[in-house]
């Protein structure tokens, strides 16, 4: 049987119920336990009249009382006051047969504030009463008649049985009813968590839940909140992920079919028939560019992949940035030259210590020269500058070329983006150089981004942290 928070209220509550019963049972029992330990210590109960009465009232040891706090008086057979000490309530000397009667009936009334006891004695024919201050009492007996069965016993226990039973009834229908109530502050909550936590199993990423509480379920709702929240973005980081995934081996296979159905397509004809030789060298030629196509997308494509990998590690040193720069781009004066590029340096005289794996970031630099010189015509100007900020240096490789789309400012360090989107092998790299950039800028704690727009040029800004 499944078992439900409702009706484990219900069953506290029934519990909580008999516990009670229980505890009140007890109780009574203790306050007669002591009603009987504390009568047998109170005063008046230990000068009772019928003790001290004696055949002659002038014989009457009323020190003890006295003493004690309370006091006696002797009522004479004419209701006149004949001795009195200590304590004196009655207030008058002399009273009438009805004034001693309602005297008589009020000592046992309850709330009184005095405890009296009265004896009479045949032989002195007078009435003693002993009095004392009453300390604490509280006023609570049902008495019933062992001794003289009474008429009405069988009507007044059935009242009492009835009123008993429709107060039992009325206390199980408000425990059923507050145990609903309690229940309900939290089975709603629960109700609406269990509806979000079905709609995350059931894949719907976006459920999120509000329960309008500032109990211990606000911190629970935040919780669960945050964690949708962090399940949808890894979902989405995942699918990206899958796309980027699927994407790059489609990019992959197209960049690899091209050049190796041209090898494939050549290597046939200069083996199904007889060819001049100089068609066979042209053959061949055609052959060997598309080999090293291929030969190099592969390298750029491990390199990227060993970028990728946990185990890569730089072997940094020690570098002066603005020497080491300087006979960077020295390298490429002949290439830029001969490409009809203008070049333009502007790097600080002043040691810029950096610590940089310089293999490296000689392929950062490799790769960004081949960037412009391959998408750019002749006459382009290229500039460098190095600059020192408060916690990097600045390195801007800027040109003046044809430029790009906006959008492609940070999707081009993806793999295999390319600004040319019919991919053309005459015209593109692999499309892994700037992917290869970023890695290395990155692994070295800086970063790299791209100004671009159409028409504009490129401006790559590098920022190398300084030591």
């Amino acid at each position: 049987m499944k078992s439900t928070i409702a009706g484990q209220y219900f069953r506290n509550y029934i519990l909580m119920f008999v516990l009670s019963l229980i505890l009140a049972a007890g109780a009574l029992a203790l306050l007669d336990f002591s009603d009987h330990v504390i009568s047998t210590t109170l005063m008046k109960n230990q000068f009772r009249a019928a003790d001290l009465i004696r055949e002659d009232y002038l014989e009457i040891d009323a020190a003890p009382v006295v003493n004690s706090g309370g006091g006696i008086q002797v009522i004479s057979r004419a209701f006149e006051i004949v001795r009195t000490e200590g304590l004196h309530t009655i207030q008058k000397e002399t009273l009438t047969p009805a004034e001693f009667t309602d005297f008589l009936t009020n000592s046992r009334r309850v709330g009184v504030k005095y405890s009296y006891d009265v004896a009479y004695s045949p032989a002195g024919q007078y009435w003693l009463v002993v009095t004392f201050p009453t300390s604490v009492r509280i006023d609570f007996a049902v008495v019933h008649n062992e001794d003289y069965p009474s008429a009405d016993s069988r009507s007044v226990t059935g009242y009492i049985a009835a009123v008993l039973i429709f107060y039992l009834l009325l206390l199980a229908l408000s425990t059923l009813l507050y145990s609903r109530i309690t229940s309900f502050g939290v089975l709603r909550p629960l109700r609406k968590l269990v509806g979000g936590t079905k709609r995350l199993r059931d894949g719907d990423y976006s459920a999120r839940v509000k329960l309008n509480l500032k109990n211990e379920f606000r911190e629970l709702e935040d919780t669960f909140n945050a964690m949708a929240e962090r399940i949808e973005k890894e979902t989405i980081l995942r699918e990206q992920a899958e796309n980027r995934r699927r994407k790059l081996i489609l990019d992959l296979s197209h960049d690899l079919k091209s050049p190796l159905a041209g090898i494939m397509g050549y290597a046939e004809l200069c083996l199904g028939k007889e060819l001049r030789p100089e068609e066979r060298e042209s053959f061949l030629k055609i052959i060997l560019e598309n080999s090293r196509r291929a030969d190099r997308l592969l390298k750029d494509l491990f390199e990227l992949s060993k970028l990728d990998s946990p185990e890569f590690r730089l072997e940094k040193s020690r570098t002066d940035l603005s020497e080491y720069l300087r006979e960077e781009m020295a390298k490429y004066l002949p290439l830029l030259e001969s490409t009809g590029f203008g070049c333009a340096f502007q790097i600080p005289e002043e040691e810029l210590p950096a610590l940089i794996d310089e293999a490296q970031m000689d392929r950062v630099f490799q790769n960004l020269v081949d960037n412009a010189v391959r998408y750019n015509p002749p006459g382009t100007n290229l500039s460098v500058t190095l600059e020192e900020q408060a916690d990097a240096y600045a390195l801007t490789f800027r040109d003046d070329g044809t430029g790009m789309p906006e959008e492609l400012s940070e999707e081009i360090f993806s793999p295999f983006v390319r600004a040319d989107e019919a991919r053309n092998p005459q015209t593109g790299g692999t499309g892994l150089g700037l992917a290869i950039v970023k890695k290395i800028v990155e692994a070295h704690g800086g970063s790299v981004q791209l100004q671009t727009a159409p028409g504009k040029g490129c401006a790559f800004l590098l920022l190398i942290p300084k030591i």
